[in-house]
């Protein structure tokens, strides 16, 4: 029986395509994923996932530490272990992309359980964080017995938004590819982190907007909406994306699935593997050390409110937003990945000498343009490495490649906002032998070390790198 014609889109939806394919095809190599198979509106409806993704690291990463530190008065060291303890649950990653390949649900799902999981996890954690802050506050100014309900209390919010993020973000990832011919499949998970970094740089804006005169009272409207948010965009996000599987297909006998030990062992059996996962620690580490100082260190030393010092995750969005379209483009006509990555890192160079400098000058304007450079850098960085891991999966292994990318990078992460806080306690008041100020001393000995990591990226990249275009 000759299948059906696909209908013409009209309205809206026909505008949009239109428009997409005239300019979005012209400037983002990735915008020709869209197809009649899969028109743009379901990709940019299952897109959705990374943009809440995107706004909750946002208010952890660039919001939350700098209220926290300079609002609420929490150490920076405290502050750091609690954005790292989402690195509990990012060894997992891998584990929890391996279950969504080959997951057997009674309702013929494999990615939706997880999603729907991981969703609830985070709206969980975004529920009660903001009261579990305000305790933690009090309790560290008043040093009384509320510390002992404050810090639980944080730590169990952060791990849970922690673990509901990198749940949605994995499945969310394998799930697009699974909607996409495999040639295709590089190109979407670009568009889902484009989506991400757009969702990074609104989200920015609007937490700025709100907390610029900030109250304790907005933050937990601020923190609750985010969590409601979530829930929406997600939930619209999966509506009738994922095929149900038969209810015949699934009484069939079929073949055990490989275990997760199996599915590892074939996977870091590919050839430098391991090296590349190493690569990726390095450069990530290198990128996120500063992240939970970047805006402390504009509002102490260059005296910048919140809702500019909020701006800057926006801008550092904005710059991986300019780095990813750029990597896409030229990765899409066949260069290394490994080179772009290896781009990133460089770039990274000059980014941190420029943040250091504006401590010493008292020109905001430097700084901002460290923080662009470093936000390209990452952008190039990550797609590097993301395509490179895409590339080199083995068949059916695309939820492992993704998880293992994931973990290694969330990881890194987590341990680079723990150093990044010891570092910037420890180094207050420390004459490093600058001219700087004594505000300063901390936080330029964690971009001095994010400096020499991003050496050490460059020298784990040459390996990995394709000789066959020199």
């Amino acid at each position: 029986m000759p299948a059906e014609p696909v209908p013409a889109p009209k309205g809206v939806n026909a505008q949009l395509i239109r428009v997409w394919m005239t300019w979005g095809t012209r400037f983002l190599p990735f915008a020709d994923v869209a197809s009649p198979e899969l028109p743009l509106s379901r990709l940019l409806r299952l897109s959705l996932i990374q943009v809440s993704v995107g706004i909750s690291l946002v208010l952890l990463v660039g919001t939350l530490n700098r209220v926290m530190i300079v609002e609420l008065g929490v150490p920076a060291t405290l502050v750091g272990v609690m954005l790292a303890l989402p690195l509990l649950a990012a060894p997992f990653r891998a584990l929890i992309g391996h279950k969504s390949d080959t997951h057997k649900s009674a309702l013929g799902w494999r990615r939706v359980p997880y999603i729907y999981l991981g969703t609830m996890v985070q709206f969980g954690g975004l529920a009660i964080m903001p009261f579990a802050l305000l305790v933690l506050a009090g309790a560290q100014e008043a040093y009384d017995e509320r510390v002992w309900l404050g810090q639980p209390a944080a730590a169990l919010a952060f791990l849970l938004v922690g673990a509901g993020i990198h749940t949605t973000q994995t499945v969310g990832l394998a799930l697009a590819t699974d909607l996409t011919k495999p040639e295709q499949q590089p190109n979407v998970v670009g568009l889902m982190y484009v989506m991400l970094l757009l969702g990074s740089i609104v989200a920015a804006f609007f937490f700025g907007w709100a907390l610029d005169d900030f109250s304790q009272g907005k933050l937990i409207q601020v923190v609750q909406g985010c969590a409601v948010v979530t829930i929406a965009l997600n939930f619209t996000a999966l509506w009738k994306q994922e095929a149900r599987i038969p209810h015949y297909r699934r009484t069939e006998p079929e073949a055990p699935a490989p275990t997760f030990k199996e599915s590892w062992a074939i996977f870091v059996t590919k050839e430098k593997t391991l090296l590349r996962l190493i690569a990726v620690g390095l450069g990530t580490l290198a990128f996120s050390m500063s992240d939970i100082v970047l805006e402390p260190y504009g509002g102490e030393v260059l005296n910048l409110g919140v809702g500019t010092t909020t701006m800057l995750s926006a801008i550092m969005a904005f710059g991986s937003l300019l780095g990813f379209a750029y990597a896409s483009y030229i990765l899409s006509l066949g260069a290394d990945p490994f080179r772009m990555a290896s781009l990133g890192a460089l770039i990274g160079l000059p980014a941190y000498a420029l943040i250091i400098f504006a401590a010493g000058s008292d020109t905001p304007s430097i700084f901002t343009l460290g923080v662009l450079l470093a936000g390209i850098g990452t952008g190039l960085f990550g797609h590097g490495t993301l395509t490179a891991t895409m590339l080199l999966a083995p068949t059916g292994q695309i939820g492992i490649a993704m998880g293992a990318w994931g973990a290694v990078q969330a990881t890194s992460q987590g341990v680079g906002a723990t150093i990044g806080g010891i570092i910037r306690d420890l180094g207050q008041g420390f004459d490093i032998g600058m001219d700087l100020p004594l505000a300063a001393s901390g936080y330029v000995l964690i971009f001095m070390l994010e400096l020499a990591l991003m050496v050490a990226t460059l020298v784990a990249m040459w390996p990995l790198m394709d000789r066959s275009e020199d």
